[in-house]
Formats: C-alpha cells, sequence, structure tokens
C-alpha cells in the first residue's frame, strides 16, 4: 500500500456498502480477465494499472492504465501500455506497479526471463498524465538477473522510489534493493542493497509519512518477521527500525503474504502483519505507540489499512465456509481493539487482495474476485458515510 492521507469519516458500522458490477470494470480497462492490479491515489485522482487477458484464448497478458476523479465511480478511457516488452509474470502478490505526481507517472513490473517464474524488471514512464508511454530504465541498472516484488512510490519534492527483491546473494538468500528516480522515471540512480538476506517470495510496502521520512516494510529471512527500513533524505541513507511483530517464526519455505502501513499525522505508524508461528499464527495489527500485536484472525492473510484522522480502517481476505472473503473493521482506540469483522464481497467466491483508498466522504476497498464457472474480474465496493 501506498500511504494516504484522508478527511474525516464517521464510524464504518454507519457505512453502507454497495458493489460495482465486475463487468464494467471489464469494460473499463478492457479486458476480459484480470490477474494483477495497482491503484494509487495522488491528491483527487486515482491511478490504476490493470493486467490481464483480453480474450480467454489468447494468453498475451495486455497492460491498462486509466484513472477516476470521483473516487472510482467513473473511470477514464483505457490506455493500453506498448507491448514492446518480454511477457509479464505480473499475478496477484507480485503485482504490477503504480506511483504518480502530478502528471507524470512510472509503472514497473516483473517479466518473464529464460527461466520460468524468473526475469528482470521493466519499468515505463508518463509524463503527460497516462496519454502517452515510454520505456524507461530499468532500476537494477542491467536487464539481467531477476527482480520480484517491487513497489513504487512518489514523493512531495517529485522523486520516484521503488524497492524489490533481487538476485540470491553469496548467502543463498534473496536481497533486498532501493532505487531513486530524480527525473520522473526515465532512469534511477545506482541501486542499493537494504538488506543482503529478505524473504524471496512475499510483497513489499513503500510509504511516505507526513514528516516526509521514506519507510519500506518488508519480511526477513531469520527469524521471518516484518522489519520496517526508514530513511530521513529520501533514500540517500537508511537506518534499521525495528521488528514489526516480534513472532520469532523460523520458517524455511516462501508464505507469500507481506504487509500494509500507514502513519497518522503524529507519525505513529500502523502496520498489518501476519505470522506463520504455529503457536501464534494469523494476521495481526501493531503500531508504534504500544508496539503490541492485537490478532485478526487466525484464517486472514493478505491486508491493507488506511488512517482515518483518530481511526483506523483495516481490510483483509480471509478464507471461511463460503469461500474467500473480503472483510473489513475499524479501531478508534489506536488499533487496542477491532469493531466486529463485515464481510463485504459476495459470497460464494474466491475474492483476494485487497487495497483501500479513501475520498471525502466514503473509501473504495478494491480486490481481484472470481465466482463459479467465471474469469477473474476487478471489484470494488464503496463505503458511505
Amino acid at each position: 500500500m501506498k500511504v494516504i492521507f484522508f478527511s474525516s469519516l464517521c464510524l464504518i458500522s454507519c457505512a453502507s456498502v454497495s458493489t460495482q458490477n465486475a463487468l464494467d470494470y471489464k469494460t473499463a480497462a478492457n479486458l476480459a480477465e484480470v490477474q494483477s492490479f495497482d491503484v494509487y491515489q495522488d491528491g483527487e485522482t486515482l491511478h490504476a494499472l490493470v493486467s490481464g487477458l483480453k480474450n480467454k484464448d489468447d494468453k498475451t497478458q495486455t497492460l491498462s492504465y486509466l484513472n477516476s476523479t470521483d473516487n472510482g465511480k467513473q473511470w477514464s478511457n483505457s490506455v493500453e501500455i506498448p507491448n514492446n516488452f518480454p511477457p509479464s509474470l505480473a499475478a496477484r502478490g507480485n503485482d504490477v506497479q503504480l506511483a504518480a505526481n502530478g502528471e507524470n507517472l512510472v509503472a514497473l513490473w516483473q517479466t518473464q526471463g529464460e527461466l520460468p517464474n524468473y526475469g528482470a524488471l521493466v519499468s515505463v514512464y508518463s509524463h503527460d498524465g497516462g496519454k502517452t508511454w515510454h520505456t524507461g530504465k530499468n532500476p537494477a541498472v542491467d536487464n539481467s538477473g531477476d527482480q520480484s516484488h517491487a513497489d513504487v512510490i512518489a514523493d512531495k519534492q517529485g522523486h520516484f522510489h521503488v524497492v524489490w527483491l533481487a538476485d540470491p546473494e553469496e548467502n543463498g538468500y534473496q536481497s533486498l534493493r532501493y532505487a531513486r528516480s530524480d527525473d520522473n522515471g526515465e532512469t534511477w540512480q545506482p541501486s542499493q542493497k537494504l538488506d543482503d538476506s529478505s524473504c524471496s517470495c512475499c510483497s513489499n510496502t513503500l510509504a511516505i509519512s507526513p514528516n516526509n521520512q521514506l519507510h519500506v516494510l518488508y519480511r526477513d529471512m531469520n527469524p521471518r518477521d516484518m522489519t520496517l527500513l526508514s530513511s530521513n533524505d529520501f533514500g540517500v541513507n537508511w537506518q534499521h527500525k525495528e521488528t514489526v511483530g516480534e513472532f520469532n517464526w523460523h520458517f524455511d519455505g516462501c508464505p507469500h503474504v507481506g504487509g500494509a502501513i500507514s502513519f497518522d499525522e503524529n507519525n505513529d505508524f500502523y502496520a498489518s502483519v501476519w505470522t506463520g508461528e504455529p503457536s501464534k499464527s494469523g494476521l495481526y495489527t501493531v503500531n508504534s505507540i504500544s508496539k503490541t500485536p492485537v490478532k485478526i484472525g487466525k484464517n486472514a492473510t493478505h491486508s491493507d489499512m488506511a488512517i482515518l484522522e483518530n481511526r483506523v480502517i483495516l481490510v483483509w481476505d480471509e478464507m471461511s465456509k463460503d469461500g474467500t472473503g473480503i472483510f473489513v473493521a475499524e479501531s478508534s482506540d489506536k488499533g487496542a481493539s477491532w469493531s466486529t469483522p463485515r464481510r463485504i464481497s459476495t459470497t460464494g467466491t474466491s475474492s483476494t487482495h485487497p487495497r483501500i483508498v479513501a475520498g471525502d466522504n466514503n473509501a473504495v476497498v478494491l480486490w481481484t474476485e472470481k465466482q463459479p464457472k467465471q474469469s477473474t474480474q476487478w471489484t470494488m465496493t464503496w463505503l458511505e458515510f
């Protein structure tokens, strides 16, 4: 999640929920099946990058850009990003990525290399609000090797920042890498190694706090707990902050679950993290005030969150007898306790990897959903206040 600051909203219990017909978004993105997406809020505009198949019989992946100025109720005509690069590996959990600063946009994703599920990043940029797109440089400098699970964000000074997981180091582990662009995504500064032993399959999350600090939340190697790194100088130098949720989870495998983080006006963070530690397995929230993990659910996994003045809104996917669904809860006491979880996706579907953004008087939750005998689609629900 890219951190977004919102206006005051009432409690979730007073919200009405309306789910947009997924077919409307198939038309908007010109895709018969959606495989991955990212959404980014810049001022009053929501920007979206969606990847998938135009035709289920044609397995060539297409990437489309579109935007909305009314918090997702209406979307612009989609613009197809030219397909002059290797096939994409984009999938939920290793999604296409997008960031925006005014008319300048940067998108990137992992491509298919010579080996299955192995390939380099591709970066593209637009200087005219997404009307036209151009191929940029790979943030990893060369186009060889393996770079996956990227995230990108723009700061108020006009820099674009990206993190990703890179080829295994001499110790055999993936490393967490970072690079910055000072020319709106055309080129990138030399990359930095932030950690030479990070988990190799979990998504990374960039965030910018109100005091303009840059942060990255990622899953460490040993133990497999989440770690927060921060920079006070726009990515030039990084400091180890802390483990976010000390579960002491030792695991030799791929959990495929990252985390989410947001900051309030006092620069306190609120994070959602998942652990597979057998005695503690499940999704938790952690904040920098108490640092005490609060369990959300054993079967809850992928999550996202938003700060809405004095309350925190959390969304996640969770397996249940009615299929994998999207749930929402809120806290008005800085994450010490949470409201009763409420399902906002259709029962009997497989709904995963939610995202949340908000406007002046509502919040929109976005995810991918597969109904029985139908293709996966992009679905949205509004929480009206």
